[in-house]
This record gives C-alpha cells, sequence and structure tokens, in this order.
C-alpha cells in the first residue's frame, strides 16, 4: 500500500464509505506513518488481529 492508497483507504473510513480497513503485517509500518500525519488520526481505532493484521476503524467521538 503506498501513501496515496492509504490516503484514500483514510478518506473512506472518515466518510463512512468503508467500516473497516485489514491492513496487513506487510503494509503496516508505511500505513502508520500516513494515520499518524492524519490530524484527526486518535479517531482511528486499531484492534490486532491473527499474524499481524490489524483492522481499523473510525469513531470520532475519540477526537481531541
Amino acid at each position: 500500500m503506498n501513501e496515496q492508497e492509504a490516503k484514500e483507504e483514510l478518506e473512506k473510513l472518515r466518510t463512512g464509505e468503508k467500516e473497516e480497513l485489514l491492513v496487513t503485517k506487510e503494509h503496516f509500518l508505511s500505513f502508520r506513518e500516513v494515520l499518524v500525519a492524519q490530524d484527526d488520526f486518535q479517531a482511528f481505532r486499531g484492534r490486532a488481529g491473527h499474524y499481524g493484521k490489524v483492522i481499523y476503524t473510525y469513531e470520532p467521538g475519540w477526537t481531541k
């Protein structure tokens, strides 16, 4: 997953177009760089799964 794809996926979560996003171990570090650069990054919740997979959701009530 490149930076542009990560931004697009985050925007889909933010707008409700997607309810969750699965990020694999191979893409986690590059995805996380994009994630923490978001102004509302604290609203994104990651739930760890098996084999290094993380499922992200967006919960806008968690922002500062």
